[in-house]
């Protein structure tokens, strides 16, 4: 776990900044005199295509990655594995077949967007190098992720990536640019990233294409051919229902709805920042354990992430909540933006109640029962998408939040009901009821005693106090045995340095 641990902050520091990186650009994104809501709204569906379209192009080959990457790690020297090699043919055979199935399929995309999103059609072409930059991205972060290497590509896609993107936007807000020119631009973006990538392994003598297939490859391929099947549909289903909510207003309001709801949901994302460092580190251990029957790892990883998920989760909508409407105010924001406001309290308690729970995702595709993951995504998705569509009609921009909050609720219960009966693993106790205690109390403390004072006067007391609450309480009550850690080795670190 200190392995675990280690690694999660670091790539925690990292994405926050990147976080910092990406809240400046967001800023300069939604300020007055700079885009317009049309236009960032663009940027976002962008994204959004661009992981529909990563998810289907893959074949579902990426999880083979870290599932199947120990067996060829102790069974092959690196220069004769041929897992990526294949891997990235597969993707890009993929990616292919999806282009010409873009470009056939057109007109209906004209027809559903035309009316309320023209400017998306005006730069439908430029989704393509944008979302094979991703996909590229996404192969080499996968085979990272198996190799342990997770603090680099953290660095690439939460903070490299946003760094460029400021420059990219500052050309455009200086006049330096027109809009045309930053869509090129803004489209090159993962390409970018993964090419760097590519130079980071390379040094690492980890960027090996072989042709040659590998006595490991014929022993599993039909192994890794039917895990790759069946979780592709698990994977096209997780990319729709992420994204399914941008896509369905952007057709239906159009694109400044689109920017409204991306930006409640930039600031609800803030709160799964640690959730998705420790995803990522944690993935190559828990395979790793699970092949090696190492049970007991495997419940400690799950606990714990689970307790230091909800503090985190839940420190960090605090501070979000508490001020996100004098933010608005203080930093100039566009008025149509304050209509995110419930949007980014649905969602922050959605974000809460994924991680509270761990990372029990994967723990069970990582298991010999990783099947269900692609169930209870199925379920997810048959949830969120009608939902999304049915509450869209019915509440405006917030529906889809609304839909969000009950399909997690579902999906989260669900998982955590397989892990406790089948491998007799849960992650709650008396700390979880606690932490989430100290929550509300804190919450309530620092909103009702400064209610009536504004500025950043107000949002410097409301979050000093609100943290403080937190985290004594978190401390007197030792809620997590990883802060009690923390605190001893940075004693003994002040020590060394004394000596």
């Amino acid at each position: 776990m200190a392995g675990i641990r280690k690694q999660s902050i670091q790539s925690s520091i990292i994405v926050y900044f990147g976080f910092l990186v990406g809240a400046f650009n967001m800023y300069l994104y939604s300020r007055h005199g700079s885009f317009t809501t049309d236009q960032f709204g663009l940027t976002r569906l962008f994204i959004d295509f661009a992981q529909n379209i990563f998810a289907f192009a893959s074949l579902g080959t990426i999880p083979v990655l870290y599932k199947f990457y120990p067996y060829y790690k102790d069974n092959l020297p690196d220069k004769k594995n041929d897992l990526l090699t294949w891997v990235l043919i597969a993707s890009i055979v993929g990616f292919v077949i999806i282009t010409l199935t873009g470009i056939v399929f057109e007109p209906f995309v004209t027809r559903k967007f035309g009316a309320r999103s023209p400017l998306f059609l005006q730069f439908y072409y430029l989704i393509y190098p944008f979302s094979f930059g991703y996909l590229f991205f996404a192969v080499l972060e996968g085979y990272s992720w198996a190799l342990q290497k997770t603090v680099v590509t953290n660095a690439l896609k939460e903070t490299i990536i946003r760094i460029i993107t400021t420059a990219f936007i500052l050309l455009y807000y200086f006049k330096l640019i027109n809009f045309t020119q930053f869509m090129y631009l803004f489209s090159a973006l993962y390409l970018i990233i993964a090419c760097m990538l590519v130079v980071y392994l390379g040094r690492l003598h980890q960027f090996n294409i072989t042709f040659t297939v590998s006595r490991v490859t014929k022993k599993f391929i039909r192994k890794m051919i039917g895990l790759q099947f069946f979780v592709f549909g698990g994977i096209c289903l997780n990319a729709v229902a992420i994204t399914i909510s941008g896509i369905l207003i952007a057709s239906k309001i159009g694109l400044t709805a689109t920017a409204v709801y991306s930006l409640a949901a930039y600031v609800a994302n803030l709160i799964e920042i640690p959730q998705r460092s420790l995803t990522s580190i944690s993935t190559g251990v828990l395979s790793r354990a699970w092949k090696d029957k190492n049970y007991a790892q495997i419940n400690n990883v799950y606990h714990r992430s689970s307790i230091n998920m909800l503090l985190l989760s839940l420190f960090i909508f605090g501070n979000v909540w508490l001020n996100v409407s004098q933010g608005i105010t203080i930093l100039n924001i566009q008025n149509q933006y304050a209509a995110g406001l419930g949007i980014v309290f649905i969602l922050g308690i959605a974000k809460i109640i994924d991680a509270g729970t761990g990372v029990n995702s994967v723990i069970i595709f990582t298991s010999t029962l990783w099947k269900f993951e692609f169930y209870s995504s199925l379920i997810l998705l048959s949830l969120r998408i009608p939902l999304a569509y049915i509450l869209i009609q019915r509440y405006g921009i917030i529906g889809p939040a609304y839909a969000e909050l009950m399909s997690q609720i579902v999906y989260n219960f669900i998982r955590y009901e397989f892990l406790r009966r089948k491998f007799n693993m849960q992650p709650f106790n008396m700390e979880t009821l606690y932490a989430v205690l100290i929550g509300v109390a804190a919450i309530a403390a620092s909103y009702f005693l400064f209610l009536n004072v504004e500025g950043w006067l107000g949002i410097i007391i409301r979050s000093l106090l609100f943290s403080g609450i937190l985290i004594s309480g978190m401390f007197l009550l030792k809620l997590t045995p990883d802060a009690m850690q923390l605190v001893g080795v940075a004693k003994t670190r002040i020590q060394d340095w004394k000596k």
